[in-house]
């Protein structure tokens, strides 16, 4: 059988096996002819039939499931299909399709997605493309590059690069089961920001799938889409297929610690003291905090619940542990830094030592499916320009402790070194000189019934430290998108001071280039979602000023 024959057949079974196919009333068997018309033109010969699932397909839960790690929106999400490309072909069909019928188009890479709008939708019908599939890491040693897919984990990457080589890294998050396309569209937050700056600041091509549904690279593509898809949410403007990155140097051997204080063994005056020192220290030094509650007094046999803070260290200089014993006793002795505290080992090695899975094997960075992370949860961001004073903190206690059943979770990212060296406006991402460092709010639980009184006091405790951090606008990092900031329905009706709400909180100045550039490329503001950067003919042009953009 002709390969395009067999598609048909394919895609007819399977679209036969649902009841509303479209957001129109087209019937199966031109929605059929009309897939296939996409197929002819986007089809690459010999190449695998798209993989797509119906609400009524066996497997269809698992892969909506799989990808889904924030249980907020497990029951909200019934996409008409779900498409698992295998080809970039299969993607340009897709959009094609989807534009052709009035489908929403999402756009899942990982999972890790705050507010699931890479995989929710509030439109009748809608399609998922997720690129599982699509997680190919290519490193080229010699050029210190690196293709990455963007179905790739951060883990998968990790990986990937330490086979190849010991002294080669790439600066990106934490977390391995993080999905590389979203995390470099929204700019890429990790231990080597001190050092060399974000994720997207390393990335120099990439291949995008844009509105039209034909493929674009650096060449081929404008500059100030290039510019935007770095940092401003590349999912506003179209399907990110792979990046290519420049690969840093890093020593074959790096140097890592841990420390834990609780209230007890002085923990308030040293969180108090690294707020001084944290973006001041050598670039070579990253200290980043962990803000957690141990102890619960409804499973430990009465143990308290009490606040601790967990220093994670890493030392890219020369000198090992000697040289960090003694930067850490010249700039923070309130740390009380110790040798016993300190291991050697590859960078590829201290992703699973952060993980507190030290001693496994590297194969560990490509589990995708984290059953940790099956829950559900909230999450904000601030950034903080000026130390947060002791009486802040203890407060900031209190109210972490004040719930037995509430679980929440501080990770502070220090800023300064490589991000005060880049320009605001270089990439979208506008959060560098001035900001000592970033806080990422985490609240987790494990039933439906309990989200009412989560989400309630997350935003009591963010309307709490507002003293504390940005203003003016009050910055967020687009990673951990935040809805509460504010949002638009499906991207149909938005004024521009509307969307101003949450795009300068993200963006700051740069926010009215991302509407240029968005207005540009996607005028039809085909790829959307409540937060997405809009196109000048959804934002009210009765503003004043509007047009100096």
């Amino acid at each position: 059988m002709h390969p395009i024959l067999g598609v048909l057949s394919t895609l007819l079974a399977l679209l036969l096996s649902s009841r509303e196919v479209t957001a129109t009333e087209s019937s199966f068997t031109s929605v059929g002819e009309d897939f296939l018309q996409c197929l002819n033109v986007n089809h690459v010969p010999n190449t695998p039939t798209i993989p797509i699932y119906t609400q009524n397909n066996a497997s269809y839960r698992i892969i909506l499931r799989f990808s889904n790690r924030n249980f907020r929106f497990l029951s909200t999400t019934k996409p008409k299909f779900i498409v698992t490309p295998t080809h970039e072909s299969h993607v340009q069909a897709s959009v094609v399709w989807c534009k052709k019928h009035g489908l929403d188009l999402k756009i899942r890479s990982g999972g890790h997605d705050a507010e699931g709008l890479s995989y929710v939708s509030d439109a009748q019908s809608f399609v998922i493309v997720d690129l599982i599939y699509f997680r190919n890491v290519t490193v080229d040693v010699n050029g210190s590059t690196a293709w990455i897919q963007a179905g790739a984990t951060l883990g998968e990457v990790y990986y990937n690069i330490a086979k190849k080589s010991k002294t080669h890294g790439f600066p990106a998050g934490f977390a391995p089961t993080v999905g590389v396309g979203g995390h470099i569209g929204g700019g890429g937050l990790g231990a080597l920001v001190r050092k060399y700056g974000l994720a997207a600041d390393r990335v120099i091509d990439a291949y995008i799938v844009n509105a039209d549904g034909k493929i674009l690279n650096k060449k081929s593509m404008t500059e100030g889409l290039f510019w935007a898809i770095r940092g401003g949410g590349a999912a506003s403007f179209g399907v990110v297929l792979s990046w290519k990155v420049k690969l840093v140097r890093i020593p074959a051997t790096v140097t890592v610690a841990m420390v834990q204080k609780t209230l007890g063994q002085g923990a308030t005056d040293t969180v108090h003291k690294w707020q001084f020192i944290a973006d001041r220290l050598n670039k070579d030094v990253f200290i980043g905090v962990k803000i957690s509650l141990v102890g619960n007094n409804k499973t430990n046999l009465g143990d308290e619940r009490i606040v601790q803070a967990e220093f994670s260290i890493l030392f890219l200089g020369k000198g090992g542990i000697p040289k960090l014993l003694q930067l850490s006793q010249e700039n923070f002795p309130e740390l009380g830094l110790k040798n016993k505290d300190c291991s050697e080992m590859t960078w590829a090695e201290s992703h699973l030592y952060f993980s507190h899975e030290h001693g496994k094997p590297l194969e560990f960075l490509l589990a995708r499916d984290d059953p940790s992370t099956e829950n559900f949860s909230k999450s904000k961001s601030d950034h903080v320009k000026v130390p947060i004073t002791k009486n802040g903190l203890l407060e900031l206690w209190r109210r972490l402790l004040e719930h037995d059943d509430i679980t929440p979770t501080l990770i502070w990212t220090p800023y300064g070194g490589k991000m005060n060296e880049i320009s605001v406006s270089e990439i979208p991402f506008p959060h560098r000189q001035g900001n000592i460092y970033n806080i990422l709010y985490v609240v987790s639980w494990f039933e439906d019934g309990e989200s009412e009184k989560n989400l309630d006091w997350m935003r009591n405790l963010y309307e709490y430290m507002t003293p504390y951090v940005s203003k003016s606008p009050r910055t967020a990092y687009l990673n951990t998108r935040d809805l509460d900031l504010g949002e638009y329905d499906n991207g149909q009706s938005i004024s521009y001071l509307k969307a101003r709400e949450w795009g300068r909180k993200y963006f700051k100045d740069n926010f009215e280039r991302l509407v240029q550039v968005k207005s540009e490329v996607d005028p039809g503001n085909f790829f959307n979602n409540k937060q997405s950067i809009p196109p000048i003919r959804v934002i009210d042009l009765g503003v004043k000023n509007y047009c100096s953009i």
